[in-house]
């Protein structure tokens, strides 16, 4: 089974990586371009806005809630069943999101006072933000269509075409921005074209597999309102993480011009190795997790989340010390150019450091949740996910005072610390919980397995301390000198790492294995 989800998992974080890869093209042109000034970080709270509720209601508890359900229709029922769920779990969802979308655009000036209030002080800066978010606020619909096209196909084992899909959202921006490098209202027009198009593009996958039935209406459905009921306490759950990355940027607008973007552009960069890796195998766990528990398969659940939270480690660890050790020259040489000022490096770094503190945090929460949500246990990690929230609010709102009172040009940083902060917390209780109830066991050989990766996560520190060097030193080579540099230090620095692994005795097969000796 492990072999499979290696399999799967690789899939994904291959076509992740050419999204991610995009993205990163997509914001250099943007900091290029636009640098973090006020036209950027309209922009930015426009895009942030649907997105927050992309990744708290389609990514987070739609798909978390419908393909658990969908999964055991698929694995108890008939084909036939399947689709007929289908059919109304699009025609319910699809009227709904209309409705919201509908309102989320006639209440685009109350929904910018709640998520930027600091835009208020800047009438130009606030019209310009509503503006772009009625543009922007569609894309939730056309994505939450798609998030469901994309958890039907992840349990039938279609990954590749789901994973791919966010490409398309990276190509419509770089497209506007070559149309006009001077307007973000480009880049508005092309959010709301790329939620269409990737809605579109699921469609040919689904009818392969026929499931492409006519959507209707069917609230009183017993398995739609059993979503429905799962839901609710998921879509408090899974989000906690967006929804401390909206109250930093809603604090940050207080903080002045570019602190909404030195935060976005420090969490791209946290987002890279998190979409690639950690996601992809919350990903791919779930559908088997959820067939396993309807299964009665105790075992083999624990096992997979055993293997789950071997890779997050194995390849979580290196990337979270790559963010903080290697942080100033990965800024520069992505971001360093035209309108993005060596401050703007400078700042983002700190941002970058804070999140990469955080990093093996927010990646547990994406394969522990899936423990919970695969038996349909929605309330205990809403439960956690409020006190690690309510932590990390806390800790914002006290770092927001100091930075006010004492004026800290840094202040960004220390909110994002604070979101770093409740995803620790949030990961804590998850695992806690599920050790408790017996769900998980750890599996043969964590011992060894936990002396192989200090090892060798040790060994890349050094190498990458010793080549690194400071911010400034980058910021004085060219973009194809500062390009080359990034690509042989990272490429050593992983040789190091995982040679290092490979002489400490740990095996390819080793990592096919749920629950093996490593």
């Amino acid at each position: 089974m492990s072999g499979s989800l290696l399999k799967s998992s690789g899939v994904v974080a291959a076509m992740t990586l050419l999204s991610r890869v995009l993205g990163f093209v997509r914001d250099v042109m943007l900091a290029t371009a636009f640098g973090a000034g006020a036209s950027m970080d309209a922009f930015l709270i426009a895009l942030k806005i649907p997105n927050f509720g992309r990744r708290m209601f389609a990514e987070g508890a739609f798909s978390q809630a419908f393909v658990p359900v969908f999964a055991q229709t698929q694995a108890t029922g008939t084909h036939e069943d399947a689709r007929d769920l289908l059919a109304v779990v699009m025609g319910t969802l699809g009227g709904i999101l209309a409705v919201i979308t509908l309102i989320g655009c006639l209440a685009a000036p109350l929904l910018m006072y709640v998520f930027a209030p600091g835009f208020g002080s800047d009438v130009q800066k606030q019209a310009l933000a509503t503006d772009l978010l009625r543009w922007t606020f569609p894309y939730l619909m056309f994505i939450s269509l798609t998030a469901m096209a994309s958890g039907v196909l992840n349990s039938y084992g279609r990954f590749a075409v789901p994973a791919f899909t966010p490409v398309i959202l990276n190509v419509c921006l770089i497209a506007a921005a070559f149309v006009d490098a001077g307007s973000v209202y480009w880049l508005a027009y092309a959010v709301f074209l790329a939620g269409i198009l990737q809605f579109a593009f699921q469609l040919p996958s689904l009818a392969r597999l026929r499931l492409l039935p006519w959507p209707r209406w069917g609230w009183g459905q017993p398995q739609v309102r059993n979503i429905v009921g799962l839901m609710i306490p998921v879509l408090i759950g899974s989000s906690v993480a967006q929804i401390s990355l909206l109250l930093d940027s809603a604090l940050a607008s207080f903080l002045g011009d570019g602190a909404v973007s030195w935060l976005y552009y420090a969490d791209r960069l946290m987002e890279f190795p998190l979409g690639i890796f950690s996601i992809a195998i919350g990903t791919v766990i779930l559908p088997t997790l959820a067939v396993q528990h309807a299964r009665q398969s105790g075992a083999a659940f624990s096992q997979t989340l055993d293997w789950a939270l071997r890779m997050i480690l194995l390849i979580g660890v290196p990337a979270a010390l790559g963010l903080v050790l290697f942080a100033g020259p990965l800024v520069a040489t992505l971001f360093g150019y035209g309108a993005f000022t060596s401050d703007d490096v400078q700042m983002t770094m700190f941002a970058l450091w804070s999140y990469g503190a955080g990093f093996i945090g927010f990646s547990l929460v994406k394969v522990l949740v899936p423990g919970f949500y695969a038996r349909q246990e929605m309330r205990v990690p809403m439960r956690f996910a409020v006190i690690s929230l309510c932590c990390g609010m806390a800790m914002s709102l006290t770092v927001f005072t100091l930075a006010q009172v004492f004026d800290w040009r840094a202040g960004h940083a220390g909110l994002a610390a604070a979101t770093s902060t409740s995803a620790w917390v949030n990961a804590g209780l998850l695992l806690h919980r599920l050790r408790r109830d017996r769900v998980y066991q750890p599996g043969q050989g964590w011992g060894a397995f936990s002396l192989r990766l200090l090892a060798a996560n040790v060994v890349m520190a050094g190498l990458l301390l010793w080549l690194g060097g400071g911010v400034d030193a980058w910021l004085l080579l060219g973009m194809g000198a500062r390009a080359v540099k990034v690509a042989w230090i990272v490429a050593a620095a992983v040789v190091a790492y995982f040679g290092c692994l490979f002489v400490l005795g740990l095996r390819p097969r080793h990592l096919r294995r749920a629950g093996g000796a490593a």
